[in-house]
């Protein structure tokens, strides 16, 4: 909305220009770049969500970016809780599947180009 816009632009100014110029940089691999910036914490989840449409990021590279990169960590967060809620003795920590798991995210951690 308008309303939106004006108070973003308002009180974070330097940090729009920054965060813009950078989007700008990474047109071509947009949806690297969002998942990228979901991945890590340069960036907080909430200036994405408010900045995104201002500076005039696309909604499919920032939907299915910040799906990409929130929905992996936070399902390696749910399965670990419930292996820890259900544990009854350390050999029961570790799965095959938490295995395959953990080295997607490793892999994809540090080579973006697997999505």
């Amino acid at each position: 909305s308008l309303v939106g816009r004006k108070i973003v632009l308002k009180y974070f100014p330097e940090r729009i220009q920054t965060w813009n110029s950078q989007v700008d940089k990474h047109r071509d691999s947009l949806l690297n770049y969002i998942i990228f910036l979901r991945i890590t914490p340069f960036l907080p989840n909430w200036f994405i969500n408010m900045t995104s449409p201002v500076i005039g990021v696309p909604v499919f590279p920032f939907v299915f970016g910040t799906f990409l990169g929130v929905a992996p960590p936070s399902l390696l967060a749910i399965q670990a809780g419930k292996t820890l809620h259900t544990l009854t003795s350390a050999s029961d920590a570790v799965s095959p599947l938490q295995l395959v798991l953990f080295d997607c995210v490793r892999i994809c951690k540090h080579d973006t180009s697997c999505f």
